[in-house]
């Protein structure tokens, strides 16, 4: 009995969290949790196999093409990759993706919105951070818009959450934005995270958002 312990505890892979833990941290049941390690081992052995989501094996989850580069898909891994060490552990990766959970409070999703956005860490959302992000997020989508098109989304925005018209926008500003405009965060809950199944979520935030 003790050679069976000794093994399980072998094949547990780095930064291993029991699903009863993460459940109580996260919006997630203990069910919904080891579904998610099942999703996580696909991920993690997708392309380098040590049992941790590289970027490579992130960004082929959400777009079947490792080499595919966005300034998207490399800022939510940014966020995901909480301890900065250039992989996304087991707890990681379900405390990250809680968020999405439609019974997430409102209040993490937007401060996860607000953090997308703020490119640079700033604690601002500057004009230019704001179009890098919806050009990259148009490039994710394979949808393409004139420059002028681009301009008028980011002009929008800025018009209604910049209140003291300083040129940016802060998290206090940004929180009022989503509550004048509760589809900004539309994209920030994926239902099927209730019923988790085994296919990666897309979080693919349509440019409508910032309509």
């Amino acid at each position: 009995m003790g050679c069976a312990s000794s093994k399980q505890v072998q094949r547990r892979p780095p930064g291993y969290e029991e699903p009863a833990v993460l459940a109580a941290q996260t919006a997630f049941t203990v069910n919904e949790v080891e579904a998610l390690r099942e999703l996580y081992n696909k991920m993690s052995h997708s392309i380098i196999k040590d049992g941790l989501i590289h970027k490579e094996e992130f960004q082929f989850a959400l777009f079947r093409n490792s080499r595919k580069v966005n300034l998207f898909a490399d800022r939510v891994f940014d966020l995901f990759d909480l301890k900065r060490d250039g992989v996304i552990e087991f707890g990681e990766f379900v405390r990250s993706l809680s968020v999405f959970h439609p019974k997430a409070p409102k209040s993490e999703k937007t401060a996860f919105a607000f953090k997308l956005y703020d490119l640079r860490g700033t604690g601002y959302i500057e004009k230019e951070e704001l179009r890098e992000m919806v050009l990259a997020l148009l490039d994710e989508s394979d949808l393409r818009l004139s420059e002028s098109a681009v301009e008028a989304i980011v002009d929008n925005t800025f018009s209604q959450a910049d209140s003291n018209g300083d040129g940016r926008i802060d998290l206090e500003e940004w929180e009022e934005f989503v509550k004048a405009n509760p589809a900004s965060l539309r994209n920030m809950s994926l239902p099927y995270l209730q019923d988790i199944t085994m296919a990666f979520p897309s979080f693919v935030v349509h440019s409508e958002a910032l309509d």
